[in-house]
């Protein structure tokens, strides 16, 4: 294994799955462990990771900003709440700054878009059923991270 291989296994898993930067090399340094027992070998690849997510990047092959923005539109559109979306993205290697950043921005364009994604959990989980007690639904809901708050007010609880 050499850094063109190291290179090369970056972009078939980038072709794959997207990924930031952290957590690419995360991966590249499992793949190394994987495939090597020679110690000088190995420290020999740990030292090229930089220079290969180095290259990804010049080439923009990895973004952090773009991954960051790319998952949150996608988490909101699956009505994921504001704690899932931040634990995700800072279990990635996203800065906590930077993704409290990102979700004031997106809090400013739309204010209503964590009861947008309550609304939709609720309709995936099949919350608005009058057969499930109110406090099932509740649950259910903090649970998933939503404000009781917010809860309340979607499953029209006083």
């Amino acid at each position: 294994m050499n850094k063109f291989n190291l290179l090369k296994y970056a972009i078939d898993y980038l072709s794959k799955y997207s990924a930031n930067k952290k957590h690419l090399e995360k991966i590249l340094k499992a793949k190394i462990i994987r495939y090597t027992k020679n110690k000088k070998e190995r420290f020999e690849l740990y030292n090229q990771i930089n220079h290969v997510l180095l290259q990804l990047e010049k080439n923009n092959l990895i973004n952090d900003n773009i991954f960051m923005e790319s998952k949150i539109n996608l988490f909101v559109s699956q009505g994921k709440s504001k704690i899932f979306i931040e634990n995700y993205l800072i279990q990635k290697g996203v800065e906590k700054s930077i993704v409290q950043n990102q979700i004031n921005e997106l809090k400013k364009n739309n204010d209503e878009w964590e009861k947008e994604c309550a609304f939709i959990f609720a309709k995936k989980k099949k919350l608005f059923d009058n057969s499930i007690k109110y406090e099932k639904k509740l649950s259910k809901m903090a649970r998933a991270g939503f404000p009781y708050e917010i809860c309340k007010e979607i499953l029209k609880i006083d």
